[in-house]
């Protein structure tokens, strides 16, 4: 049964603790956006049950007897296309690495575990798990996302010769939201070991996963990555990452600022936030990418970057898991160029190699 503004979010637990099944089968029940389809303790029941129960959304463990979490959330997006959030119980490494590869192959989003109803926070825990898993249930899938572009004409802006830069790019921005750590390994892996410009990247994520989200990054691509911290002088081909709950700005000297100031649009990290200061500080020597992700954040930040003579990339919806964040930009003028996931890094390479003097 496909599910409209108005149907509640049918749901199926993967987990292999009784006692966090029950309290997950707890935050769900109570929450009327939620009806509990289903709740297994292994990733085989799952595969059984998924045809029968039909769920619009899966909260999958990672850890799990026998196929763990990452094989059956491969399988589950060959077999059964379902929206899937991660439940990860653990952020040191192995798990987070298990919960990151989930990402990439085909989960949309991943969320702390609760620990029980008495922990400080637990409300809290538990209204961003049900939001997740009524956001991401709206969210559609396929087997395999296509990721070939559909020819220049089909392409709102994405002209192939629309590719040169008056001003030598310094330094390269981008932002994503849900689908977007799969799509920024792919952007960011195709550019060049001895790329010339830092990067800074906004990831919405839980705050508790970002270190291990930028870990992750470091080990699959050739840059360097990490956590960005204050003071910090960007320098090339370095991956500077948005701390969990911080903003992540440029100063107008040119150094990392780590902001508390309050979350724009309900984000903090804020896309929008990011590009505006990068507009402010240095102008049309900015690339601007964003990509996929629900809502609008980045999308004003980007029209700032372009208005400031700025060249500004959004991904196509050919390709975007959740073409929101790209299409609001696009929306408001803020794209000069939309082009497919696989097209992006090789029009940010011929940008700034293009412009080197």
């Amino acid at each position: 049964m496909k599910t409209t503004p108005h149907t509640p979010a049918r749901v199926m637990i993967v987990e292999d603790s009784l006692v966090v099944r029950q309290l997950l089968a707890h935050i769900i029940t109570r929450d009327p956006r939620l009806i509990l389809a289903a709740a297994v303790s292994s990733a085989e029941e799952a595969l059984r049950e998924i045809g029968r129960v039909q769920p619009d959304v899966i909260s999958m463990d990672i850890r799990l007897p026998g196929m763990d979490g990452l094989e059956a959330t491969r399988r589950i997006m060959s077999e059964h296309p379902t929206p899937i959030v991660v439940i990860a119980g653990s952020i040191e490494d192995s798990a987070l690495k298990i919960s990151m590869n989930a990402l990439r192959a085909g989960a949309l989003s991943v969320v702390e575990k609760p620990v029980g109803v008495t922990n400080a926070g637990y409300e809290s825990l538990a209204e961003t798990i049900c939001t997740q898993l009524y956001i991401m249930s709206r969210v559609p899938v396929v087997r395999q996302r296509s990721l070939a572009w559909r020819g220049p004409a089909q392409q709102a802006g994405a002209s192939l010769r629309d590719d040169a830069v008056a001003t030598q790019p310094t330094l390269l921005t981008i932002a994503a939201s849900t689908g977007g750590p799969p799509a920024l390994a792919k952007v960011l892996g195709a550019l060049p070991a001895d790329f010339p410009l830092p990067i800074l990247l906004v990831q919405h994520m839980g705050a508790p996963f970002m270190e291990g989200f930028a870990s992750w990054l470091d080990g699959i691509l050739p840059l360097d990555v990490a956590v960005a911290r204050e003071q910090e002088i960007p320098t090339r081909g370095r991956v500077y990452v948005a701390p969990g709950d911080r903003h992540l700005l440029l100063s107008p000297a040119g150094t990392l600022q780590i902001s508390a100031s309050a979350p724009l649009a309900s984000q903090r990290p804020s896309a929008t936030l990011m590009f505006s200061s990068v507009a402010r500080s240095v102008g049309p020597r900015g690339l601007g990418v964003i990509l996929t992700g629900m809502g609008e954040d980045g999308a004003q930040g980007l029209l700032e970057m372009r208005q400031a003579g700025a060249y500004t990339i959004a991904e196509d919806e050919s390709t975007a898991v959740v073409y929101g964040m790209p299409a609001a930009a696009l929306r408001m003028g803020g794209v000069r160029a939309s082009l497919p996931l696989d097209l992006i890094a090789p029009r940010i390479t011929r940008l700034v190699k293009d412009s080197r003097p």
